[in-house]
């Protein structure tokens, strides 16, 4: 399944349960996403709290699927070609030179 296809799928259940709707309490705004998507990020961070290892690697898909929903959600309402964004950053960082890295890149 690609990201456009589990676009749909999230779209269906938004609509679904009608977080589209003008009264809806779980409207859909960039705004509200984006909070969504940091809370949902801090619920994968809190697994690994005090420990160097998440216990429960089935709790962590649940939030790493609620984090990705958050992220498919936001950049679909906020017009942006998720999938193209992710290969423009991944070509940028091939070129990219972090400075604690300077010296230790391979050269071409």
């Amino acid at each position: 399944m690609n990201l456009e296809e589990l676009t749909r799928k999230m779209h269906a259940l938004v609509e679904s349960k009608g977080w589209n709707a003008k009264d809806s309490v779980k409207q859909q705004t960039p705004r509200n996403l984006a909070i969504s998507l940091v809370l949902e990020a801090a619920e994968v961070l809190e697994l690994f709290q005090w420990q160097a290892d998440c216990k429960d690697p089935e709790a962590l898909a649940g939030e790493l699927a609620d984090t990705t929903l958050y992220l498919l959600q936001l950049a679909s309402v906020s017009g942006i070609d998720l999938e193209q964004a992710v290969l423009t950053k991944i070509a940028q960082n091939q070129t990219r030179l972090w400075p604690e890295h300077l010296d230790k890149e391979p050269k071409a």
